[in-house]
């Protein structure tokens, strides 16, 4: 066989792969294990795209097969991550809308070397609100000592940072204990008190995420909901199953679309850049009493994930969902 003839049987091979997995990924509703796949839908797109132009390259006798692929591919890949793009957002605001906050969502990471410069920059951006998940207590201390920032969850690796002394810790017991990971307290504003609620999800391995989605919407009905802000690594992309389905059940809008945040790093012996994150898997929801103002990614600061800044402001007479 000659050389052409055998890079195009293995471009061939590879693409068939992809393409079933992408359509393979489409079942994930009623499989957790399939629904691993469509985490991944991106990737399909991507190498669904590419399989359409290999086609002008590869032997004839391959082109028809590989065009089918590539489209599968495609088609497989767009369909999970179209309802993404047509979803409510909730409401939004004008840049100069009165009363407005500033939410940074960042999950730091445990082994990060770099948080001398995670602290610079969160004291330079100055928000209202701070939720972080894989918090080292000595980026506390950082925190604590340059800004005065208060703490809660201070003992643990889930924190929220806040500029202004929270009203109180109202934590209400869910059950069964150790699955779902969260912190929550109240704050004030100028627009009046609100609900902040952290939380960090577990891998999409296996039906346990999905699990920690349904207590996750128990556990939100506990508070006013109108002006609650949920942040958190939630280990899930938006064309998901698990994902859609969880979020389906929350009385609040997801205000990021497709913004990928995972991976800023790859993790080896040396933390190595990534050319660009593929995973949106870091996201704020927030009440129908918030309007979305700016949304919009950090820097990369030697976590494997980016953080996430979201402004807000009040909505005038909203009413509780």
């Amino acid at each position: 066989m000659r050389l052409a003839d055998l890079s195009s049987a293995l471009i061939l091979g590879v693409a068939g792969a992809v393409a079933v997995a992408a359509l393979a990924a489409n079942g994930g509703r009623g499989s957790p294990e399939l629904d691993l796949l469509s985490e991944f839908a991106p990737i399909f797109v991507g190498a669904g795209l590419l399989a359409l132009v290999a086609a002008i390259w590869v032997r004839r006798w391959a082109r028809p097969p590989l065009l089918v692929l590539g489209f599968l591919s495609l088609a497989g890949g767009a369909w999970l991550m179209t309802p993404e793009f047509l979803r409510d957002q909730g409401p939004v605001a004008p840049a100069d809308a009165p009363g407005q906050i500033k939410i940074i969502q960042f999950n730091t990471l445990q082994t990060n070397e770099h948080i001398g410069a995670v602290a610079d920059w969160l004291a330079a951006e100055n928000p209202d609100i701070v939720t972080i998940q894989e918090a080292r207590h000595d980026l506390r201390d950082v925190l604590k000592t340059r800004t005065g920032w208060q703490v809660a969850g201070a003992a643990g690796n889930l924190m929220i940072f806040s500029r202004a002394p929270r009203i109180r810790m109202d934590r209400p017991t869910i059950g069964p204990p150790g699955h779902l990971h969260w912190v929550n307290a109240t704050y004030p504003s100028t627009s009046g008190p609100y609900e902040v609620v952290t939380v960090h999800l577990g891998w999409p391995i296996g039906p346990g995420q999905r699990f920690q989605w349904a207590q996750l919407a128990a556990l939100l009905h506990h508070w006013p909901t109108e002006r609650m802000i949920l942040a958190g690594d939630f280990n899930a992309t938006p064309w998901s199953s698990a994902m859609r389905t969880g979020e389906a059940a929350l009385p609040l809008f997801r205000r990021d679309r497709a913004i990928p945040t995972f991976p800023a790093t790859w993790r080896t012996d040396e933390p190595v850049r990534a050319p660009f994150a593929i995973l949106p898997i870091d996201h704020v929801y927030a009440g129908r009493g918030w309007a979305t103002v700016k949304v919009e990614r950090g820097p990369n600061l030697g976590s494997d994930h980016y953080p996430l800044v979201i402004t807000l402001a009040p909505v005038a007479a909203a009413k509780s969902p």
